[in-house]
């Protein structure tokens, strides 16, 4: 397994600067990775890095605690696609979430996907796992692979608990096959990550990614 092509390389942090970004973009190229995940101002910047390569940049929406009003992430994500984003990764909102408030994070997705879409880009929906009980996990499941969602992501990497192999086996239980799964969140080892990939996951989104690689070819 090249778990090279699994790899969303990622730099969220509100710290990030631009020189820091550049190496992330010339890393992903150099090691062929699927995408490189930055904060929206930095989008413009890495398109042009990786222009030349079939390395993908996403972007994430209503980051990190997905209460945005429905009307402000949609602004998001057209100025992101304008930018050059292809890859979008969208927060829920986790407080209708946990209000049991399911017709509005219906209304949401149904309001936000089409425009996706329209633009051929790729959603990826993050539910915040971590902070979720399975029959939560399940219902979004349902929901999100329902409205045909492209990836169903696990967290934001801004809570206590991250990815799992047990929320990934879930989503892989009740996700249709057409819905990838993204696992991302506290992923620092090859092992963690091939356990991942073995549960379900089809991307792995992780700021550890170099010494994950060097840790599988240490290993061949």
């Amino acid at each position: 397994m090249d778990i090279r092509s699994y790899i969303d390389h990622t730099l969220l942090k509100h710290t990030a600067t631009l020189e820091q970004i550049s190496i992330l973009c010339e890393e992903a190229k150099e090691n062929r990775f699927a995408a490189v995940c930055v904060p929206p101002p930095f989008v413009r910047h890495a398109r042009k890095i990786i222009a030349d390569s079939r390395v993908k940049v996403s972007t994430v929406i209503g980051f990190p605690l997905g209460y945005s009003a429905v009307e402000a992430k949609i602004a998001e994500i057209v100025l992101a696609v304008v930018d050059g984003a292809d890859e979008l990764d969208m927060v829920v909102n986790i407080s209708a979430l946990k209000n049991n408030d399911w017709q509005y994070l219906a209304g949401e997705i149904n309001a936000i996907l089409p425009i996706v879409h329209g633009k051929k880009r790729a959603l990826k929906v993050i539910i915040e796992t971590g902070i979720l009980t399975d029959e939560e996990i399940v219902r979004c499941c349902l929901l999100y692979g329902t409205a045909g969602v492209d990836f169903l992501k696990t967290s934001t990497g801004f809570v206590e608990k991250g990815a799992s192999v047990e929320a990934v086996s879930l989503m892989k239980e009740r996700l249709p096959e057409a819905v990838g799964i993204k696992a991302s969140g506290g992923i620092k080892t090859f092992e963690f990550a091939c356990k991942l990939i073995e549960a379900g996951a089809t991307r792995i989104g992780c700021s550890s990614s170099i010494s994950i690689i060097r840790e599988s070819d240490n290993r061949k």
